[in-house]
């Protein structure tokens, strides 16, 4: 039996859990790697779970697969208890795939031994897989759940509480090993986020076009019929002369953009009109995931 997704798509059960399972799974993986090959061998301690083993690491030579394992499973049954059982399989799945990869990968020579190197490269590498990890709709757990659980129980905003847990984690590493490596753990925090974003949204950024114009079913015409593309007609009041007035809008590819501020000129040269950057688009003639 097949359902459709949030798209109106219709997707096969089987072969849409079995693409999540993958993603968190290759996720997980990648974030293990760029732990063992560039994070740790350098000392960046860049917020998490993992910063947190990579500070006890080099303290006290605790294993940091095992620190992950310790940290990670009962915060998972904190967040099941406190939190209500919406964290699911794959979340259960992610925590544990992580830590048992780290253990796994631990023999691996360093990629570099250059604490800025290695913050951007690992800050690349664990944005990458927690962005595949957020795409099969799951988490590693550690402090993501953490924060979930100082969100509900004190009012504070789940970004506050992210944000004041990796501080933590950054200024203890910046303390432990000394202030140049707490900065290349900013660094790699702040490009781990980026590149999350990277992986969610992608750089193909579409241009989104609010047309005010006095020849509508012209321009409409025009750009049903000469740039291929959708067009959805808005009713609008003007602010000053509160006539009704219609608003053209569509989202178009940004090498479509030249072509539909030259098609709109040369039927209204006098045509209002108003772009924003679309940063994801899903629909027909666009992402259909």
């Amino acid at each position: 039996m097949k359902h459709r997704n949030r798209n109106g798509y219709q997707v096969n059960p089987v072969i849409q859990r079995v693409k999540e399972y993958t993603y968190v799974i290759l996720g997980s993986a990648i974030v293990a790697l760029a732990f063992n090959l560039f994070l740790l061998p350098n000392r960046v301690a860049s917020g998490g779970v993992s910063g947190i083993s990579t500070i006890l690491d080099s303290t006290l030579g605790w294993e940091p697969g095992i620190v992950q394992l310790c940290f990670n499973i009962p915060l998972f049954l904190s967040g099941v208890v406190l939190l209500g059982k919406q964290f699911g399989l794959k979340t259960l799945v992610g925590t544990i795939t992580l830590p048992l990869i780290v253990l796994w990968t631990a023999g691996l020579e360093p990629a570099t031994t250059d604490p800025l190197l290695g913050s951007l490269f690992g800050g690349i590498g664990v944005g990458l897989g927690l962005g595949l990890v957020f795409r099969g709709r799951a988490s590693t757990g550690g402090t993501d759940l953490a924060a979930q659980i100082i969100h509900k129980y004190t009012g504070l905003s789940l970004g506050t509480c992210v944000a004041a847990i990796d501080g933590l984690i950054v200024i203890s590493a910046a303390i432990v090993f000394d202030l140049e490596l707490g900065m290349y753990a900013l660094i790699g925090l702040f490009v781990t986020s980026k590149t999350i974003d990277f992986v969610q949204v992608g750089l193909g950024y579409s241009k989104m076009a609010i047309v005010i114009t006095q020849k509508e079913e012209e321009v409409k015409q025009a750009i049903l019929t000469k740039i291929d593309r959708g067009v959805t007609k808005l009713s609008a009041t003007g602010g000053y002369t509160e006539d009704e007035r219609p608003v053209l809008m569509c989202v178009v590819d940004q090498t479509e953009f030249t072509k539909l501020k030259q098609v709109v000129r040369s039927i209204d040269a006098s045509a209002f009109v108003v772009v924003m950057n679309a940063s994801e688009v899903l629909g027909e003639g666009f992402k259909r995931e």
